[in-house]
């Protein structure tokens, strides 16, 4: 009798102890599915734990309020300090401005950072010639934030370093070359003008006399506050090409010295090619990502404008794309012929001619590119289409 008790006790204990491993390997699998959910996850899974209907659209098994879709450039300090402490809240108009920049263009930037960075603007540098430390004297520097690639173009680093999600608090981002000279230009009274017209994508009008001209449409009006880029007549008249409507005659900004709104850039950015270097061509498809009215909503600003001084970086030629020339051309391109002798290599036959035809050349495969895109795109209809059709029945050859 005493052993039949004995082995019920035993086979009881035998029993939980079973239990308990099954249990415990039941739980460390769920654990396992937790921590893994990429893994392997089929419909008896989902069914299991009981997704509710909203998880397609979960990060995971985040729930939704822990999840943090965006991001910003300031600088986070490590430690709170007394100073932190008394800083004022951030205020709700946040603005970047991004500048592709080399140390020889230091004193040209300075006067740039002095202008923006006291109008709550956040603040990157690119440096294309890996030349960081050469900034720290600066009182501002610690305040921007410094990015190096050597010899590559704001093109390639606002692709890689400026997503929209991490830059979707800011309601404008100036996207800006070097060599712009600011004196006559005030970033608040523009972002005013600027809003209250509802430009979505604009730049400063450019000062024709001591400025680099490379397209017409840009020179700054003296008469007025901003200028629409739609079909302007002068254009029409100094170039025969402008007798039709689209890029570079309306609807378009340049490159050189670009403002986006937050609603554009998101646009422009998927625009952007990975291997965009130069970004000849992209300034032309800019009236795609506008959004609404293209004759209303893209404009140059006239009373505050800027000096292009056409300062050659990553190389360099004065001649501009249409011929047109500041006063500053001259003396600089007798300066790089100057440097060429020096090297002993002919003028013109320098790293920027290489340059300029991978520049040629990137147009065209861009250009390729949108054409097949737009063809194999059956949904997709051209905006402009119908605009660019009435004006050439106006205007029959």
């Amino acid at each position: 009798m005493k052993l039949r008790l004995h082995l019920f006790v035993l086979c009881v204990i035998i029993i939980f102890l079973v239990y308990n491993m099954a249990n415990f390997q039941h739980k460390q699998t769920t654990l396992e599915a937790k921590s893994h959910p990429f893994d392997t996850v089929t419909v008896s899974d989902r069914d299991a734990v009981k997704v509710p209907q909203k998880a397609e659209a979960r990060i995971g098994y985040l729930p939704h309020g822990i999840v943090e879709s965006n991001s910003d450039m300031d600088l986070k300090p490590l430690w709170l300090t007394t100073s932190a402490r008394s800083k004022k809240p951030k205020q709700n108009d946040n603005f970047l401005i991004a500048i592709a920049a080399g140390i020889n263009q230091k004193k040209t930037v300075d006067a740039i950072m002095k202008k923006f960075l006291p109008e709550n603007f956040t603040a990157i540098l690119f440096h294309y010639d890996g030349n960081v430390n050469g900034w720290n004297d600066l009182p501002w520097s610690k305040s921007v934030i410094h990015i190096a690639a050597s010899n590559q173009t704001k093109w390639w680093f606002a692709k890689r370093f400026l997503h929209p999600a991490v830059v979707s608090i800011y309601q404008y981002i100036f996207l800006w070359d070097e060599d712009l000279e600011v004196d006559n230009f005030s970033p608040r009274r523009y972002l005013n003008i600027v809003r209250s017209e509802g430009l979505e994508i604009s730049q400063p009008g450019l000062d024709s006399k001591l400025s680099e001209i490379h397209h017409r449409i840009t020179v700054r009006k003296k008469a007025g506050t901003f200028h629409s880029v739609y079909f302007d007549r002068r254009v029409s008249r100094a170039n025969k090409k402008c007798s039709r409507e689209g890029p570079p005659c309306s609807g378009w900004v340049e490159g050189m010295a670009p403002v986006f709104s937050k609603s554009a850039w998101q646009c422009v950015w998927h625009l952007i090619q990975n291997d965009l270097i130069h970004g000849w061509g992209i300034d032309y498809k800019f009236g795609y990502c506008a959004q609404g009215d293209r004759t209303k909503n893209i404009g140059v600003v006239d009373s505050e404008f800027i000096v292009h001084r056409g300062v050659q970086t990553l190389g360099g030629s004065t001649i501009t794309k249409d011929g047109i020339r500041g006063k500053n051309a001259k003396p600089l391109g007798q300066k790089a012929a100057q440097i060429q002798r020096s090297r002993g290599r002919a003028p013109g036959l320098d790293m920027r001619t290489k340059i300029r035809r991978k520049s040629r050349s990137e147009l065209r495969d861009f250009q390729k590119r949108w054409d097949r895109a737009a063809r194999e795109d059956r949904t997709w209809v051209d905006p402009f289409a119908r605009s660019r059709r009435k004006r050439k029945n106006r205007n029959p050859q």
